[in-house]
């Protein structure tokens, strides 16, 4: 659906050059929901801009849905805008028009008669669950329900692309849950493909298939987020998944656990196909250890478990040892040690 070659852009502030984004290479396939994280100033919002051509590239090459569109004249590129949804962190909305207002907008600016236009904003309120709203204005809406507005009035043209940025993070947590589920049957109902811009873990943890990690302009880590999730390369991607989550002990947790439990603690990072709880399990009793979680979480990214689980493991030294040996083979481990003999190691 989108591909990006060799991307590059600059601004020119007075006599100083800025590199927003730099050298990007990507693909997003037709029907995911690809994830772009970074912290502010990454370059993310820079990279959104350049797929619906609001930005044009310095150089390199962007292609959405077969076309070339960096190089396009204006008349063309509107063509190819209509083909695209774009959510806005802000709304956006026209507060002067009503919800049902809002959502025909973009269907009077294409033409579409006025018959047409009101069937087509009756299905897409119902969609979002918004129809018995269609007479409101913006003023009257909570956040999650101008968000739900946004979401309608960017699908009312039946866009194969729809490019959210930071589409939840005005919204509390409930309500992001809600917009997520919706933006997710967008997904999986209408076949529509979203790219997804953000600056939170769990955002991209909960709806996304594929994630590209940026820093400074350019990709830093790219893949499957579950694989990312489990085994992420670069401390940054390592960072957002700690926002994301809080399954590892800190060191004053470690300090106050080793206070209340007298046998050895170690913190294993749990996977699918790496290290699952019967695998551990299986450990521990195969090395006659008595196992005891004592803190840890587990949770699903891409519908798979994920997280780590700290233990209490008690037994001989060198049972405790021959069964860490076996289990670091498979994935992550930290041995925290006991009260007598605190350890610090690092996954």
């Amino acid at each position: 659906m989108v591909e990006l070659a060799g991307v590059t852009k600059d601004f020119v502030d007075g006599a100083r050059t800025v590199r927003a984004v730099d050298d990007v290479s990507l693909e997003v396939r037709r029907g995911e929901v690809f994830g772009v994280i970074g912290s502010s100033g990454a370059g993310k919002s820079t990279l959104v801009r350049l797929v619906n051509a609001l930005e044009r590239p310095t150089s390199g090459t962007v292609t959405v849905a077969g076309t070339t569109i960096s190089g396009l004249p204006e008349r063309r590129l509107r063509e190819v805008r209509a083909g695209i949804g774009f959510v806005f962190q802000q709304f956006n909305l026209l507060s002067s028009r009503t919800v049902a207002g809002n959502v025909a907008y973009p269907l009077a600016v294409a033409g579409w008669p006025a018959a047409r236009r009101r069937a087509r904003v009756g299905e897409l309120l119902d969609f979002v669950g918004l129809a018995d709203q269609a007479d409101r204005r913006p003023g009257q809406l909570s956040g999650g329900q101008k968000q739900r507005v946004g979401i309608a009035r960017a699908l009312a043209t039946s866009p194969a692309l729809l490019l959210a940025d930071e589409a939840t993070s005005a919204l509390d947590p409930q309500t992001t849950k809600d917009v997520l589920d919706l933006l997710r049957r967008v997904n999986t109902e209408l076949g529509v493909t979203i790219v997804l811009i953000t600056h939170e873990m769990s955002v991209v943890s909960y709806l996304a298939q594929r994630v590209a990690v940026m820093d400074a302009g350019r990709v830093v880590e790219l893949g499957d987020v579950y694989d990312l999730f489990a085994a992420p390369r670069e401390p940054l991607t390592r960072r957002f998944i700690g926002s994301a989550l809080h399954h590892r002990p800190r060191p004053d947790v470690v300090d106050r656990l080793r206070t209340r439990h007298a046998g050895r603690l170690v913190t294993v990072a749990v996977a699918e196909h790496r290290a699952t709880t019967t695998f551990l399990a299986d450990r521990w009793l195969a090395h006659g250890l008595r196992a005891e979680i004592v803190f840890g979480g587990l949770t699903e990214v891409d519908a798979r478990p994920l997280g780590s689980l700290t233990f209490e493991l008690v037994g001989p030294g060198d049972a405790v040892d021959a069964a860490l040996a076996e289990v670091r083979a498979r994935t992550e481990v930290v041995d925290h040690g006991t009260a007598a003999d605190p350890r610090d190691g690092d996954l």
